[in-house]
């Protein structure tokens, strides 16, 4: 069986570095809260090397706890908008796509009809 952490190295690099910048921000939150690793691993009912995984952006630390610390820092509501299906540029395109090619056989359709 493969070990966990090969599965990150699938990782984009991009991603990566979002979830480092996403672990140094709730670790500045973390001090500028004055809170110690110690409390804020009981707040989030995991062990303190969890936390110091968090705060330096480990992919293998799960989603749940990520989530746990930003409700911790009172921005778990921005969670439902990272995949807000409004703002997904790819989709938008397609359906952009898929409408301007059913528009364009209609106008076929009708030149065609027109003709004959």
């Amino acid at each position: 069986m493969a070990k966990s952490s090969e599965h990150h190295d699938f990782l984009p690099p991009e991603a990566r570095v979002a979830l480092e910048r996403l672990g140094e921000h709730l670790a500045l939150a973390r001090k500028r809260r004055r809170e110690p690793l110690r409390a804020w691993a009981a707040r989030l009912g995991v062990s303190v090397s969890t936390v110091t995984r968090l705060e330096k952006g480990d992919p293998g630390v799960g989603m749940g706890v990520y989530a746990a610390a930003l409700w911790l820092v009172g921005r778990v509501q921005a969670l439902p908008e990272l995949a807000d299906p409004a703002l997904d540029q790819g989709a938008l395109l397609i359906s952009i796509r898929e409408a301007e090619g059913r528009s364009r056989r209609r106008a076929r359709a009708a030149n065609q009809e027109s003709a004959s």
